[in-house]
């Protein structure tokens, strides 16, 4: 069954109660992540693709925007801390494309990519893989790609030791003495503080007016199909969602994951149109939201509404936001996100690692996802899987049966006790 959705009304209503210095913290803890460096990736790939200011900003607007409606309606739906997102590897995808397509062509492979994944989601395929997926494996992959954002901390003090150090110490400092203070935000506030006291921030030409969206009409190409739209639907499916997806998992929730899928690529074909190359559910950002310090688990889903209208406001407001975001130093982005991530890493790194079963196929996952490889336009998620998998297949195939067999068990545990719950 997949993650239960409540009453939208009753959730909008709860956020007065469950919005509150933690969650709302961490909901703009991930929208910043999500604002800068995924945002600057946009701004170069159009750079380099030749697009003009006002293609660069409407395809910022749609990434933006849609992924925020896409994330406050899920949020609102299932009361899970589901973020939307734009799939960075798919911008890195894309970027490269736009030397040898049209924008409109690339439009077009964007469509047919975000076809492909709503047939798949609508025919409950990719929530059956994940049920049948063991847990230590995804747990394995969801450490292996993110552990970076860790490393990426510890080595940003080589690059600011003072910016990069103060925000480490803050975290620590307010862990230890400031039990209600959630630690990112005051890490947050005294690596800003510092950078600007410092002059670290560099403003640039500001804009003197908004530049407003546009609509790009999509043309249809084979070769840009095959060059960009299977591989992105790849991406989404494989890399962004089933990230999230394992993160979830390991925070003690069902997703919905035929409905991520769907929703998100639904939201996708209308931003295509305005240059949006993917509407997809975050990993890095959801695994900030649903961390064990944003609160009770019921109440996390107020932190991904606040991120979720932070991209609503910073895609309609792009072409003014964006010069602050460059002015930013990256290494206040580096450090944080490399703090929020902490505690999805250690009860990641806890599940994986916690039972006897599946141990090889978990690390093989672990260390694929590490390497950061890449062939044939897809990414280190899906090998991680897929190579834990053969491992695990290989030597521990008895596990499989042990886990069937135990899915089967609370299978039986779990009917009984819903048909009593209708029957009151």
């Amino acid at each position: 069954m997949e993650g239960k959705h409540f009453e939208f009304g009753k959730n909008f209503k709860d956020l007065r109660r469950t919005l509150n210095i933690n969650t709302m913290s961490a909901g703009t803890v991930g929208g910043i992540f999500g604002c800068t460096g995924p945002a600057l990736i946009i701004i170069g790939g159009a750079t380099s693709g030749g697009l003009t200011y006002a293609e660069t900003i409407s395809w910022l607007f749609a990434v933006y925007f849609f992924s925020g409606l896409l994330g406050i309606y899920l949020v609102l739906k299932y009361r899970q801390p589901i973020t939307g997102a734009h799939s960075i590897a798919g911008a890195v995808l894309v970027a490269g494309s736009l030397t040898h397509f049209s924008l409109n062509e690339a439009i077009g492979a964007y469509i047919i990519a975000h076809i492909l994944v709503i047939l798949l989601g609508a025919s409950g395929f990719i929530d059956k893989v994940m049920k049948w997926m063991p847990t230590p494996l995804i747990m394995g992959m969801i450490v292996g790609v993110m552990i970076h954002f860790a490393i990426d901390m510890i080595t940003s003090i080589t690059v600011s030791p003072l910016l990069a150090g103060s925000a480490i110490v803050a975290f620590l400092l307010s862990s230890r003495f400031l039990k209600k203070v959630p630690p990112v935000l005051t890490a947050l506030v005294a690596a800003v503080s510092l950078a600007f006291m410092t002059n670290a921030f560099q403003f640039q030409n500001l804009p003197e007016s908004l530049t407003l969206p546009q609509i790009i009409m999509p043309s249809f190409s084979i070769e840009a199909m095959v060059s960009i739209g299977i591989p992105l639907a790849l991406l989404i499916i494989s890399s962004e969602n089933a990230q999230a997806t394992g993160v979830l998992m390991a925070q003690g929730y069902k997703p919905p994951n035929n409905a991520m899928a769907i929703s998100g690529s639904t939201v996708g074909i209308i931003a295509a149109f305005f240059g949006g190359h993917s509407i997809n559910i975050a990993g890095p950002s959801t695994a900030i939201n649903s961390a064990e310090e944003v609160g009770e688990k019921e109440t996390r889903y107020a932190a991904a509404f606040t991120n979720g209208v932070i991209f609503v406001i910073y895609g309609v407001f792009a072409s003014v936001i964006v010069p602050f975001v460059i002015a930013m130093p990256s290494v206040i982005v580096t450090v944080i996100a490399g703090l929020a991530m902490l505690g999805v890493l250690i009860n990641s790194l806890r599940t994986a690692f916690s039972d006897e079963q599946f141990q090889m196929g978990a690390f093989f996952a672990l260390i694929i996802g590490m390497s950061g490889i890449s062939f044939f336009n897809v990414s280190a998620p899906l090998w991680a899987i897929i190579g834990g998998l053969l491992v695990s297949l290989l030597i521990e195939n008895e596990h499989f049966s042990s886990k069937l067999k135990l899915d089967k068990a609370k299978k039986a545990e779990a009917v009984p006790a819903e048909e009593r719950a209708e029957s009151l």
